[in-house]
């Protein structure tokens, strides 16, 4: 069947033809066809080598329609400030009890933030968290005092994005369940951010292939110039 499925999305396009965010949101939505609420995943080639410290590419977009799943959230916070994280929606919030919950391989969260404070504890976590991109930066917003603005855009529609060694970038922006213009609003908020993240040693052509796909689904290229 799932065979099927992709022969049937692939013949329904052309492949090697540019799209505009927009035709490109109305094909991934269109061949969307599994039971379950695929997740819309964005793809950047870049003219980037992040081994070079000026070329990498790292940041986040806030996207205006959010990305459609729910984000776990823990905090690495004391007093006032733990407080404040809990009344903001924290999932988790804590210190040395959230340290050795971690190192015990306790993880139920997706994304962790921590005051400047607490750093201290937090970098002995860097062979944990790190690996799995969760290591907070004051870069991404995610090391920060205003811990219940941190909270609420992790999760509202806040995406970190860093390049990887091939010069790719790829994110979720969105579900297939969302309506065209709020995908097409996602998806052109995502690229606009990662224009702007151009860094000082990038030359040449800067984004070099966008495409764009659904979990289960066929990939759809985007002309970067269009947007």
């Amino acid at each position: 069947m799932a065979g099927k499925r992709m022969k049937a999305a692939n013949a329904s396009y052309d492949k090697n033809a540019m799209h505009s965010v927009s035709d490109a949101v109305k094909i991934v939505k269109d061949n969307s066809k599994v039971k379950f609420d695929e997740t819309v995943e964005i793809a950047l080639n870049l003219g980037v080598d992040p081994r070079h410290a000026d070329q990498m590419v790292r940041g986040v977009c806030n996207l205006p329609n959010g990305t459609g799943r729910s984000v776990r959230v823990a905090v690495f916070a004391k007093d006032a400030k733990a407080e404040e994280a809990k009344a903001a929606g924290a999932d988790i919030v804590g210190a040395e009890d959230l340290m050795a919950q971690i190192q015990a391989g306790d993880m139920p969260f997706d994304k962790v933030i921590a005051t400047p404070d607490m750093m201290p504890l937090v970098g002995r976590l860097g062979k944990i968290l790190g690996p799995k991109n969760m290591m907070p930066n004051p870069k991404v917003g995610t090391v920060t005092m205003d811990v219940t603005k941190a909270v609420k855009a992790s999760k509202g529609g806040a995406v970190e994005f860093r390049v990887e060694k091939a010069g790719i970038i790829h994110a979720g922006v969105g579900k297939a369940s969302f309506t065209a213009d709020k995908l097409a609003e996602n998806v052109t908020a995502f690229i606009t951010a990662i224009q702007q993240a151009r860094p000082t040693g990038a030359k040449g052509t800067f984004i070099k292939k966008i495409t764009l796909s659904t979990t289960m689904g066929p990939g759809v290229k985007i002309d970067g110039s269009a947007t």
